[in-house]
């Protein structure tokens, strides 16, 4: 199964982005100063490294600096907000990740609307997430884990990072999906995860990929699927839950956004120079190396992708649920 997105990306993106000649003035000339990243996150962690990375590339590319600008907290929507009534000059590119169309429905006294206030530039990637367990459960695949659960519903606990995040809406969806129940214990981030599970205390974590394959390889933790719509690239022994549940797509998201009524010509200009950017292999590998896939869509694709995705995590939280603390 390949990705919606996979035909424009990487080497024909490049050959799909409009010539710099075709572009307005405005376009072609921009920038003229400094631009900022609003990362909705404390530096570290993998969106802020892309973000670093295509900054650097950028800020080459256009001969102006590109200044990351760290705005965290409210699960990404100060963050978001700050760039939804920053001037629509192209000057503030927002970057978000899943909580961006999750929030939404999440949380119900938003600033700003999701939609209406904000504009997709690009895709840039997704992040692998993967489903492990302890190495003594009594379940070595996807398909004994669902049908130990179904025999023994409510029985199994399963660790994520927190509530609402892509690990944890992606674990419920599977369970509407596969029909079983399994017990949510959300963690204050993902090392104390990973501590519950090699402790005996949980039985399953979901968390990305590349935070897990270490235990995983040592044999502390014991893999039960990936959750990406194909097998981690390097990784073709490990299975997705796609196997088993036809069509099941989770990843967590990284992506730039806009001020809604930014000139269309100046969004076309940063996503074409980001694809360039994410077309390079230097920058395609080390960003597989954080353990995702490199997207780089246009805006029109990102902003139907976004719309898709508020409407399946509303059904999802609706569902069951879920509610912030």
């Amino acid at each position: 199964m390949t990705h919606p997105y996979k035909s424009f990306v990487l080497a024909l993106v490049v050959s799909c982005l409009a010539p710099a000649g075709l572009l307005p003035a405005s376009a072609q000339d921009f920038p003229k100063a400094a631009v900022k990243l609003i990362v909705p996150f404390p530096p570290g962690g993998p969106t802020d490294t892309v973000g670093r990375l295509i900054g650097i590339k950028l800020q080459e590319a256009w001969n102006q600096p590109v200044l990351l600008d760290y705005k965290p907290g409210a699960g990404t929507a100060i963050g978001a907000d700050f760039v939804a009534k920053s001037n629509p000059d192209g000057y503030t590119i927002g970057m978000v990740n899943s909580s961006f169309p999750v929030n939404p429905s999440l949380r119900k006294s938003l600033p700003y609307d999701t939609t209406k206030d904000l504009s997709g530039v690009t895709h840039i990637a997704n992040l692998q997430l993967a489903l492990v367990a302890k190495p003594d459960a009594p379940f070595n695949t996807l398909p004994e884990l669902i049908a130990y659960a179904k025999k023994n519903p409510g029985k199994l606990t399963y660790g994520t990072p927190g509530v609402g995040g892509s690990t944890h809406l992606g674990m419920e969806l599977m369970q509407r999906e596969a029909g079983f129940e399994v017990l949510h214990a959300p963690m204050k981030g993902s090392a104390q995860a990973h501590t519950e599970l090699m402790g005996g205390r949980i039985d399953l974590v979901v968390d990305p990929f590349l935070s897990i394959l270490p235990y995983v390889k040592s044999g502390r933790m014991k893999m039960i699927a990936t959750m990406g719509p194909q097998r981690v690239t390097g990784h073709p022994n490990f299975p997705t839950v796609a196997e088993v549940i036809p069509g099941f797509n989770v990843s967590a998201l990284v992506g730039f956004v806009i001020p809604s009524g930014t000139p269309r010509p100046i969004v076309q200009k940063i996503q074409s120079d980001t694809a360039r950017v994410l077309a390079n292999p230097e920058v395609k590998k080390r960003i597989e190396d954080l353990g995702m896939e490199v997207i780089a869509s246009r805006p029109e694709q990102f902003d139907d992708f976004i719309q898709s995705e508020i409407r399946k995590w509303k059904r999802v939280i609706t569902d069951a649920k879920i509610e912030l603390e």
